[in-house]
């Protein structure tokens, strides 16, 4: 699969670490991934990085169900899910966003 990283434990750890102080902005609700969905969190992935999800009431996904279908669809890796949230990472292409420094092993 083209730009996709494996994220390291390490990696993983940091980010959820990062994630724990965000709000999400991207919502999946009733109608599910729809195109619009994946619009909206691949711009907001592109301009953040790092992106706290929300699966609503009335979805028929869970979280974690929900964070694999996008992350893959926004080429984006999946950090974790807790309870009707999930976060994404993905490596913004834009010059204009500070980029989150992973950490080496």
């Amino acid at each position: 699969m083209l730009g996709r990283m494996t994220l390291t434990k390490k990696q993983t750890k940091q980010l959820r670490a990062m994630a724990n102080t965000l709000n999400p902005l991207v919502y999946i609700g009733k109608n599910d991934l729809t195109d619009a969905v994946v619009r909206q969190a691949d711009e907001t992935i592109e301009k953040h990085e790092l992106v706290k999800c929300q699966v609503q009431d009335g979805s028929g996904y869970t979280a974690k169900e929900a964070g694999e279908q996008l992350a893959e669809a926004l080429h984006a890796e999946f950090v974790q899910a807790i309870g009707n949230r999930f976060v994404l990472y993905r490596r913004s292409t834009r010059d204009d966003v500070k980029h989150i420094s992973l950490v080496r092993e």
